[in-house]
């Protein structure tokens, strides 16, 4: 078994069926874009205090498996210059 399943879930009828951490609407987006913003665990933890430090490691270990099965596809970037 995984180290997210216990705490990360998805429910078709829940944000569209978006990986959640279990028992709340906070998707695994959503506390990835956090901490891109900068916030660390004791700041997300302080704001939203039902969440625990193990969900946010189960959300980074979900997100970790699901970019690690990703087929890795070149981009082709063209540069568009403005007039």
């Amino acid at each position: 078994m995984n180290t997210f399943s216990k705490r990360i879930v998805s429910n078709p009828d829940v944000l569209g069926g978006k990986p959640l951490i279990k028992g709340t609407r906070i998707s695994v987006e959503f506390i990835l874009e956090l901490m891109r913003s900068g916030m660390s665990f004791n700041e997300i933890i302080a704001e939203y205090d039902h969440i625990k430090k193990a969900d946010l490691e189960a959300a980074l270990a979900f997100a970790k498996h699901a970019v690690s099965r990703e087929e890795i596809i070149p981009l082709k970037l063209s540069v568009v210059h403005a007039r």
